[in-house]
């Protein structure tokens, strides 16, 4: 006994089937680096917090460290942006082209250098500068679209 999955046909803004899409792939992709250096920035909040030392052979000290994870909200919140980051690169990748799409994801690693030096007072060099000039000059070349892609593009959205 064999199962397969469907995809469901993406509806339009008027509720028909296989019209036009509701969000351009791009632009979820760009939320993704948003989401993504958010929570990264959060994560680094959450491991600022004091937590209690961990000994697994001692149930309160697990304990104790289990609530202090439990409490630690920045830590929560960043991992809940991660997920909602999956979401949005998952819907992304369903309507577009995985070789447009995951350069502009290296995005959020610009991003998280500026959240770096505005919130953790970190310092920018000439190292980083020149990564984040690479970054911005791989994305370019690497999304730039084919003349077969922007033609398979331009055809599927009529």
């Amino acid at each position: 006994m064999s199962s397969s999955t469907t995809i469901p046909p993406v509806i339009s803004a008027s509720g028909e089937p296989g019209g036009a899409k509701l969000i351009n792939p791009i632009y979820l992709v760009i939320g993704c680096t948003l989401f993504a250096a958010a929570a990264q920035v959060l994560l680094k909040f959450g491991a600022l917090h004091k937590m209690p030392a961990i000994d697994f052979s001692s149930v309160a000290s697990i304990t104790a460290f289990v609530g202090a994870l439990l409490g630690n909200w920045p830590l929560i919140f960043g991992y809940s942006l991660h997920g909602c980051n999956a979401l949005l690169l998952i819907l992304a990748l369903r309507e577009g082209h995985l070789s447009l799409l995951m350069p502009l994801y290296a995005l959020s690693y610009i991003w998280v250098d500026l959240l770096s030096l505005y919130f953790f007072h970190e310092h920018m060099n000439v190292w980083k500068a020149a990564g984040i000039v690479l970054i911005i000059g791989g994305v370019t070349v690497l999304g730039r679209e084919s003349p077969q892609v922007a033609a398979e593009s331009a055809v599927s959205s009529t």
